[in-house]
């Protein structure tokens, strides 16, 4: 049988691209203005530690990126990014929807992301 997966450095490549440009681009570096709303949409935030969470947010989103990409304890990687994502799109779906460009969409790209983010922990590719 032939292994039609790529390497799983590039798996991993992958999976840390779009946890950097989540966390680097779209919220340390503002590349996406409608995230900020999207926090201060969440009570008790608001504008006044919407922006603080979210550049928080940011910097754990790199780490996390750095960590997908290193490969060091795949399975518990892929476990906090499951975490993370669900409680984000879970949150972001109860008070902000109204601000989410597309929800159902929104959902099943994170949830292809995930299976790739598990594809990177599978012991076979890490």
């Amino acid at each position: 049988m032939v292994d039609l997966l790529p390497p799983a450095w590039l798996i991993r490549a992958a999976v840390a691209a779009v946890w950097l440009y989540e966390g680097l681009y779209c919220k340390l570096l503002s590349g996406d203005p409608n995230q900020v709303r999207v926090v201060e949409a969440v009570p008790r935030f608001g504008a006044t530690i919407g922006k603080a969470f979210l550049m928080t947010l940011g910097v754990v989103e790199v780490l996390i990126g750095l960590w997908a990409l290193s490969g060091y304890e795949p399975l518990l990687a892929a476990i906090v990014q499951t975490a993370l994502l669900v409680t984000l799109n879970t949150n972001g779906l109860i008070f902000a929807r109204h601000l989410i460009h597309d929800p159902p969409g929104m959902v099943v790209k994170n949830a292809a992301f995930l299976v790739l983010a598990w594809v990177a922990a599978s012991p076979v590719h890490s």
